[in-house]
C-alpha cells in the first residue's frame, strides 16, 4: 500500500530558500518602504501564501543594506512613528536584474522538468 502525501491544511507556504532577497528588492524597487510595509506588501501580492516574520525579514533587510543593495533612511511612518524606509541602490538594481534573469532560468528549467519537455 502506497501512502498518499497529505494535502496541506494551510494555504501558507514557506518562502523558497534564496528568494527572500529577490522579493524584498522587487518590492522596494517600486517605492521606498519600511519593514512592516514590506511584509504587508509581500502578504498582499502573494494573497497570503507567503507571510514573513520579523525574525526573517529584518536580518535580510540589514544584510541587503550592509551589502550595499538597499539604503535606509529614518523618517516618520504613516502613523507618525519613526521608521526605517528602504530604497534600492543603483548597485541593488543591477543585482536585482541579474537575480531576475537567474530566477527566470531556474523557473523555466523546473517547468520543463514538470511538464516533461
Amino acid at each position: 500500500m502506497t501512502r498518499q502525501p497529505k494535502e496541506p491544511t494551510d494555504s501558507k507556504l514557506n518562502i523558497p530558500q534564496g528568494t527572500l532577497d529577490l522579493m524584498i528588492m522587487t518590492i522596494v524597487r517600486r517605492e521606498p518602504m519600511h519593514g512592516y510595509g514590506i511584509a504587508q506588501r509581500l502578504k498582499a501580492l502573494t494573497r497570503g501564501t507567503f507571510q514573513i516574520n520579523p525574525g526573517s525579514l529584518f536580518p535580510a533587510l540589514y544584510a541587503l543594506e550592509r551589502d550595499g543593495k538597499l539604503r535606509a533612511e529614518e523618517r516618520p511612518s504613516e502613523n507618525n512613528r519613526p521608521a526605517r524606509y528602504y530604497t534600492l541602490t543603483s548597485f541593488g538594481r543591477k543585482e536585482l536584474e541579474q537575480a531576475e534573469k537567474r530566477w527566470e532560468r531556474v523557473t523555466a528549467a523546473i517547468t520543463a522538468v514538470l511538464q516533461g519537455a
